[in-house]
């Protein structure tokens, strides 16, 4: 019997220590993106961006916790401007704070997760004329350590997150376009 134990004991060792080699492997970096055309200028589709009082307007994860709490501070909009929030497990608790806003053109944020998993990534809205359309471009990007690697093996972020922000762009693309 203690053999048998030994033996499952072994197997374990080893899978785990070929998981972490794997992973160990993979890109220190990620990097999700989608994009959508709309029917609004640059300026109607920046406003609802650069302004986190407007996020819950469009923002896909406002929906996904009506009792999320939400605190803002720093400027009212634009550069400085800073949103909190605390909710449950589908959106964590976070902080964004816009640290680039190029009217009407691009807007960058400092993206801090503290829960579920602390992360620190950098989100960007890129905003480009295209005939009598708008061409909009999110995307978030970060370094991954060891045990977002290992999670990497077995689900995909670009998957997780890009179904939301490919929610979040229909959702601005609705608004803007009404």
């Amino acid at each position: 019997m203690l053999q048998i134990v030994g033996i499952i004991i072994g197997v374990l060792v080893v899978v785990v220590a070929v998981v972490l080699v794997v992973a160990s492997t993979r890109p220190g970096t990620f990097r999700v993106e989608r994009s959508t055309k709309i029917k609004a200028p640059k300026e109607r589709i920046f406003a609802a961006l650069n302004d986190f009082h407007q996020w819950p307007s469009w923002s896909p994860w406002e929906k996904m916790d009506p009792a999320m709490t939400r605190t803002h501070s720093g400027a009212p909009s634009g550069q400085g401007a800073v949103y909190e929030w605390k909710g449950n497990k589908k959106v964590g608790e976070g902080r964004m704070e816009i640290t680039q806003a190029a009217s009407p053109s691009k807007l960058t944020i400092k993206l801090d997760f503290m829960k579920p998993f602390e992360a620190h990534n950098t989100a960007e809205f890129t905003l480009e004329t295209q005939g009598d359309s708008t061409g909009l471009t999110w995307a978030m990007h970060g370094s991954q350590n060891l045990m977002f690697k290992v999670m990497g093996l077995f689900m995909s972020m670009d998957k997780m997150i890009g179904k939301d922000f490919e929610t979040g762009l229909a959702n601005i693309k609705t608004l803007a376009e009404t």
